[in-house]
């Protein structure tokens, strides 16, 4: 064979490999522009819709739940329309789509019934965003209900993230839902005490603490014997948002009041029962 023939025939490969590497090359970068400027164009239309729905007042959980839901989409309708610009049929892709679906709906159940779970609180809104809730054995203030799973902050500042069915499926118990609570603490009396002198002087010191509600009125009132003596219920009611501040000051207002009261210690008790 010819030199100059060969020659040829290698710059003729070079050639068409130029040419389909500058080919490919520039559809990868207008694909990763068609990306930058797609996430850019779906991060303006979510703005827009969260501040459309804002000014509806529409509530802050439904809010949250329908952006998350129309950023997903938004994101897969962007990538098949990037696979589409390569040439991949997109028909195509929805029926792989639909078949690998299928498999991984059930390999992934828990995945879909959290999915579920969510439109499910959505729906019946057994909570809301800002409530201070109970459940899946998670304590905290709800920040955000996802696709897939709820976002609570405990009382500790530690972000939680808990599927949604597993809230769904059980107890659910939110703190939030009425405007005041009770707070329930005990105190021990000896038994040589004066009991009623003591309910009344507890009932009146609590009454005196910041953010006590006047009604319904302060509960003192004996729950139980001990060997020692009486057990005192103590149930002040208060708003939410200052439950911890009188939940903290009564404790302190127990332990000052029972001080002007004999102490109670296992002998007395028996030395009253004696006699």
């Amino acid at each position: 064979m010819d030199i100059p023939q060969v020659d040829t025939q290698v710059q003729k490969y070079q050639d068409l490999a130029i040419t389909y590497a500058s080919e490919f090359g520039i559809k990868i970068l207008a694909a990763i522009a068609f990306w930058v400027i797609g996430r850019w164009l779906i991060g303006v239309v979510l703005r827009l819709v969260n501040a459309g729905l804002e000014k509806q007042k529409v509530d802050a959980t439904v809010l949250r739940y329908i952006a998350s839901a129309l950023a997903v989409l938004l994101n897969i309708l962007l990538v098949i329309g990037i696979l589409g610009y390569f040439g991949i049929q997109t028909t195509t892709f929805a029926a792989l789509i639909a078949a690998a679906g299928v498999a991984i709906g059930v390999a992934w159940s828990g995945l879909l019934a959290n999915f579920a779970g969510g439109a499910f609180l959505i729906v019946l809104r057994p909570f809301k965003v800002g409530d201070v809730i109970s459940a899946a054995g998670v304590v905290g203030a709800v920040k955000e209900i996802g696709l897939f799973s709820t976002t609570m902050v405990t009382g500790d500042n530690i972000v939680t993230y808990v599927g949604n069915n597993k809230i769904f499926s059980d107890n659910i118990q939110n703190f939030s839902a009425n405007a005041y609570r009770r707070v329930d603490l005990r105190a021990q009396l000896s038994g040589a005490a004066d009991v009623d002198a003591a309910i009344a002087v507890l009932k009146k010191n609590i009454a005196a603490i910041a953010n006590v509600m006047q009604t319904p009125a302060v509960d003192v009132e004996i729950v139980e014997f001990q060997l020692v003596g009486p057990v005192l219920a103590v149930r002040p009611y208060c708003h939410n948002d200052h439950y911890w501040q009188v939940y903290f000051d009564t404790n302190k207002v127990i332990l000052q009041t029972l001080a002007e009261f004999p102490a109670p210690t296992p002998t007395s008790a028996v030395l009253m029962h004696q006699a």
